[in-house]
């Protein structure tokens, strides 16, 4: 049986006054329960899209249900499914932690549930500064409010705008272990970054946009699979001009120095290749002293894509 996605997007445009187009038609279904990075540079469209979502930005054509709720027709019932941690920290600066989560709480219509605020503030180390003002704040602390609050009416599904922009080392550590837990309880994570590391680390599949349109979206582990390329760097013994002729089936690349022989090889490339040219650079009575391998990250295949859309 196919589950229906917990949010489903469908064809939809944003063009402002201005003549702007900051989405093109994208398509995209989230699954309940999944980690979901959205990857982009800065101006991609991933803001835009997330407002859409939520409800804060109207969509010039499209449609997008939530929870099975359309955002328009039925926007309180979808809305109430969604936590939001937006960029901007946005909070009442002479209000305190507790009486601002709980604030956050009675907008959507939940009753009080002290035990709840009280679990959240502790899981996102704050319910030592509970009865703080926000404007005694850090930074970093100001961010772990805006999760909690995001988390007050226990939302099924949560969205992460640039969550860990400027905040301390600290909070990235207890933000994710929070995100960890929240997906083993059930909730759907949507992540937007351009930290890449991030979704490396977290996301279960990967959606790249690009001046407003979807490029691609992936299982990770088939992304990195598909996508990867590793490197094997031989450190030459004696200096080269140029690569031999016996070698130029191997598409070889010397570094500038000439001290440096460097292989690219598809992340799927049998093990005999490497064997091949090994046994060839020993014909060619090329002697090196050293040899490594690497990989590309999640960083590398996005610029690529980045690049060739």
């Amino acid at each position: 049986m196919v589950m229906q996605p917990v949010i489903s997007v469908s064809r939809l445009s944003k063009i402002y006054a201005s003549g702007f187009c900051a989405l093109k038609d994208v398509n995209l279904d989230i699954h309940r329960g999944e980690i979901f990075a959205l990857l982009g540079p800065n101006g991609a469209g991933k803001t835009t899209l997330i407002s859409i979502i939520c409800g804060i930005v109207n969509p010039t054509s499209g449609a997008v249900r939530v929870g099975g709720h359309d955002i328009i027709t039925a926007y309180r019932k979808a809305r109430s499914l969604i936590g939001l941690v937006p960029q901007e920290l946005a909070t009442d600066a002479f209000e305190t932690v507790w009486n601002t989560v709980s604030f956050s709480r009675g907008l959507f219509g939940r009753p009080a549930n002290p035990g709840y605020i009280e679990k959240v503030l502790r899981e996102l180390s704050l319910w030592d500064r509970k009865d703080s003002k926000i404007i005694t704040l850090s930074g970093g602390m100001k961010r772990r409010v805006m999760i909690a609050k995001a988390l007050s009416h226990e939302p099924q599904i949560l969205f992460l705008d640039e969550p860990t922009a400027g905040v301390d080392v600290e909070l990235h550590k207890d933000m994710w272990q929070t995100v960890r837990e929240l997906r083993a309880s059930g909730v759907t994570i949507i992540l937007t970054t351009h930290y890449i590391e991030e979704a490396e680390q977290m996301a279960d599949r990967v959606g790249v946009i690009n001046e407003g349109e979807i490029i691609l979206i992936e299982q990770k582990a088939e992304l990195m699979r598909k996508l990867g390329k590793k490197q094997l760097t031989l450190q030459l013994d004696v200096r080269l001009d140029a690569v031999p002729p016996a070698l130029a089936p191997y598409d070889l690349t010397l570094s500038p120095e000439g001290d440096e022989l460097i292989y690219t090889y598809d992340s799927k490339g049998e093990r005999s290749e490497i064997s091949s040219l090994l046994a060839d650079i020993g014909r060619a009575r090329i002697r090196f002293h050293d040899l490594r391998t690497e990989e590309s990250s999640l960083e590398d295949i996005f610029v690529r894509l980045v690049r060739r859309s």
